[in-house]
């Protein structure tokens, strides 16, 4: 059975207050530090779905409202109250679970608000970021501009995508994370869109694709945790 989701607060600068979901099993050995995209919040159905299935593979998951979301808004926030949003849910994870190592990212804006607030200064705790879906660009308007920022970042870096993600065109996606070089990973699913959903004709279940996005995640982020964090 998948932990319990238990609503915690999250507080932080620029006068962040919000709500979050840990969901931890019995000892975890590592916690995901989740956050939403641009239109859905933490209790949307895909994110309750990683967070359930996550904890059954020992792994824990914090997941939080953006201030915006918390208000109703539909406006996201700008990145410097979304950035603060992100550390303020990472130092919440490293309280709550005090000596678990920490994976922060998200789903498309999150990750992406995730990825620019390591970028500008690491997140303390933070081993790898890991992105469900990263948006690259609006779709219909390849561009890779906003990749730029992952290029400072300099820890390891999973990016979980479909290959019909109209948001990350592959022509755009894979020379980024070549450019990027042994600090990314990519993970494509045949088929999957940006929301991880395949057609019928596929021959596969979105279930199933998650599941395997899943499994690739936990792999991962044990090769990450294996490796011991650089001194301080």
């Amino acid at each position: 059975m998948p932990a319990v989701p238990e609503p915690i607060t999250i507080a932080g600068a620029h006068e962040i207050h919000v709500s979050g979901l840990l969901q931890a099993p019995p000892q975890p050995r590592a916690c995901y530090v989740l956050a939403h995209g641009a239109g859905a919040g933490m209790k949307h159905r895909f994110l309750g779905t990683v967070a359930a299935e996550l904890s059954q593979r020992g792994i824990a998951t914090l997941r939080y409202q953006f201030p915006y979301m918390e208000r109703g808004a539909k406006r996201p926030d700008p990145p410097h109250l979304a950035h603060a949003a992100v550390r303020a849910a990472v130092a919440a994870a490293l309280q709550a679970l005090p000596g678990v190592a920490l994976i922060a990212g998200g789903k498309s804006f999150g990750g992406r608000m995730t990825s620019q607030a390591q970028a500008k200064a690491p997140l303390p705790g933070v081993r790898g970021l890991a992105f469900l879906g990263f948006p690259l660009h609006p779709a219909g308007k390849p561009s890779r501009e906003r990749a730029e920022h992952l290029f400072d970042v300099q820890i390891p870096m999973l990016f979980l995508q479909g290959t019909r993600d109209t948001l990350a065109l592959l022509d755009q996606l894979e020379p980024v994370c070549d450019a990027l070089g042994a600090r990314a990973t990519l993970k494509l699913y045949a088929d999957a869109d940006h929301s991880f959903h395949v057609p019928a004709r596929s021959g596969r279940t979105d279930a199933q694709v998650l599941g395997e996005a899943l499994d690739a995640l936990a792999a991962w982020i044990d090769g990450v945790i294996s490796v011991p964090p650089p001194a301080r």
